[in-house]
């Protein structure tokens, strides 16, 4: 897969600049207002019975802060917050080994929950709802089972595919919120943030250009930003502004509808050698040279969302709309 800016995959660039912005707090916390409302009430309600939170599922596309507002939960809740992922957890006795060094109270996050093997998940089962796990000693006619009690904590899943999670686990969270894309105004908000903390030059004007290039993600806009002030110290070497950042994005070979040349590259195939389609995902993805489920999971909802391709029983379509971006007859 080609490596893009505009991917809303975690990058390992990524790991250095969230750990450095991420908020600590609710109210640091910017956009999905609703959720945290929500979040709030939670937190106050389970501090005043003083008992651990309920265990929360955390899903939606990747770079919305599903892990920084599970980091952000644990320090309302002054507890500690461990850290693992659904692929890191291979065996059942991996999970048991990180529930039984938890404390009273604490949060356990599990990021990619969806990805955890069958036989980690069903550990998992008696530890959410009875707060204790079977453990199987000996083998063969001299085994037997022995119970061990775990102390009160919380669970933290998150995941991009909240359909891959089985019932039984997803019906022993109390607490689910789905992340939903976020406005232009949140994003700018997040960027002036972003720009604060890495002591970057920025006016308002020039994070509202990188905002509505950023498909509605944090971690898009964030990378844009180091980017764009990349280019702006080299090139320019003067604070961020309108149009510098223009220039900056053009470079970077995104338009003003946030595409970029992988974008176009998509909806041109579909056009010029498809006549506009449908066309089959295989016959689309050999045709550009990326694999189909990086097609249809990470470029494919973006250009349904700009409403510049849609998705019929016959194949994929373009919209008028990308006839008009791509400044072309569709000749229909």
């Amino acid at each position: 897969m080609t490596k893009r800016v505009m991917s809303s995959d975690l990058q390992l660039e990524d790991n250095e600049i969230e750990s450095n912005i991420r908020p600590l707090s609710l109210d640091e916390y910017i956009g999905q207002s609703t959720i945290k409302e929500n979040i709030k009430i939670f937190i106050q309600a389970a501090q005043q019975r003083e008992e651990p939170l309920d265990h929360v599922l955390l899903y939606g596309p990747p770079g919305l802060g599903k892990t920084t507002l599970a980091g952000v939960i644990a320090h309302e809740m002054n507890v500690k917050f461990k850290v693992t992922s659904g692929p890191a957890i291979e065996k059942p006795g991996d999970i048991a080994a990180i529930l039984n060094n938890l404390q009273p109270r604490d949060i356990l996050f599990i990021d990619e929950i969806h990805r955890m093997s069958r036989h980690v998940e069903e550990v998992l089962y008696s530890a959410m709802e009875d707060y204790c796990i079977d453990i199987v000693v000996g083998k063969g006619p001299a085994a037997k089972s022995i119970r061990l009690a775990l102390p009160q904590f919380t669970l933290i899943g998150a995941t991009t595919r909240a359909g891959m999670l089985s019932s039984p686990l997803r019906d022993r969270f109390g607490i689910i919120h789905r992340l939903e894309y976020y406005s232009i105004d949140e994003l700018s908000a997040i960027i002036m943030r972003t720009a604060m903390i890495l002591n970057t030059s920025m006016t308002e004007e020039a994070a509202n250009e990188i905002a509505k290039c950023s498909r509605g993600t944090p971690r898009v806009a964030n990378r844009l930003l180091k980017r764009v002030r990349d280019i702006a110290l080299i090139k320019y070497n003067k604070p961020i502004d309108q149009e510098i950042c223009l220039k900056a994005l053009k470079l970077l070979n995104i338009d003003e509808n946030g595409l970029d040349e992988l974008d176009r590259r998509i909806i041109e195939a579909i056009a010029i050698q498809f006549k506009g389609g449908p066309v089959g995902l295989e016959t689309l993805a050999a045709a550009i040279g990326e694999e189909k489920d990086t097609l249809e999971d990470v470029y494919e909802p973006y250009l349904i969302k700009q409403c510049l391709l849609q998705r019929t029983p016959r194949g994929r379509m373009l919209t008028p709309y990308a006839y008009e971006i791509l400044g072309i007859d569709s000749g229909k």
